[in-house]
């Protein structure tokens, strides 16, 4: 995928900058002004490139991609351009569902209009080892034939195992493996904000 587009992220920020930490183990890595500058910086870089488009859509993947691409989808139609919203639930595309103490919930996917000869942007809040990004794309194309997929992600961590590129993101980090990155967004969480606990058990 060409990855032309990827928004330079902002540099990491840190306690000393006057984010304070939510927990003696956790970090926070954007507060709720930092996620709403990335998702109006990704936004920004949407509209540029697709701006002229006339078949665009943004699907999020479950469970926080679907926030993401909505918030990001109210954007651009504030910009005035008209896209379409849907879901993807890649449960059983995964190639992972051994290593999980609890077992994602089955949510469907969302696809109610035509995807083919359209631009797609897969919607994700983190794209890590791309392993989600492969089941999304493979769900994805059960239900047409776009004509170029992209990727957005609110934050786009190092550490690769498959050959995606994050087109879009907001924040590019770069961590030590023991640690999650974990993205809370208002519309399902209360609030937003992005902050890195300690891996332990994966669970839904």
């Amino acid at each position: 995928m060409d990855s032309t587009f990827a928004v330079d992220a902002p540099a990491l920020p840190r306690s000393s900058q006057g984010v304070p930490d939510s927990s003696p183990t956790q970090r926070q890595l954007l507060d709720a002004a930092g996620v709403n500058r990335c998702l109006d910086e990704i936004a920004e870089a949407i509209y540029e490139r697709w701006k002229d488009e006339e078949k665009l859509a943004l699907v999020g993947v479950y469970r926080r991609g679907v926030p993401f691409a909505e918030a990001l989808g109210a954007r651009l139609i504030a910009k005035g351009l008209q896209i379409e919203l849907g879901k993807i639930d890649i449960t059983q595309y995964r190639d992972d569902l051994h290593s999980f103490t609890v077992l994602p919930k089955l949510e469907g996917s969302e696809i109610d209009f035509d995807l083919d000869d359209a631009v797609v942007i897969l919607c994700d809040e983190v794209v890590y080892t791309a392993r989600t990004s492969r089941a999304a794309l493979e769900e994805l194309l059960g239900f047409g034939r776009p004509r170029m997929v992209q990727i957005a992600a609110l934050v786009d961590r190092a550490g690769r195992e498959l050959p995606f590129t994050a087109d879009f993101a907001g924040l590019k980090v770069d961590l030590p493996k023991e640690d999650r990155v974990r993205v809370r967004f208002a519309a399902m969480d209360g609030r937003d904000e992005v902050f890195v606990t300690a891996w332990h058990n994966k669970t839904a």
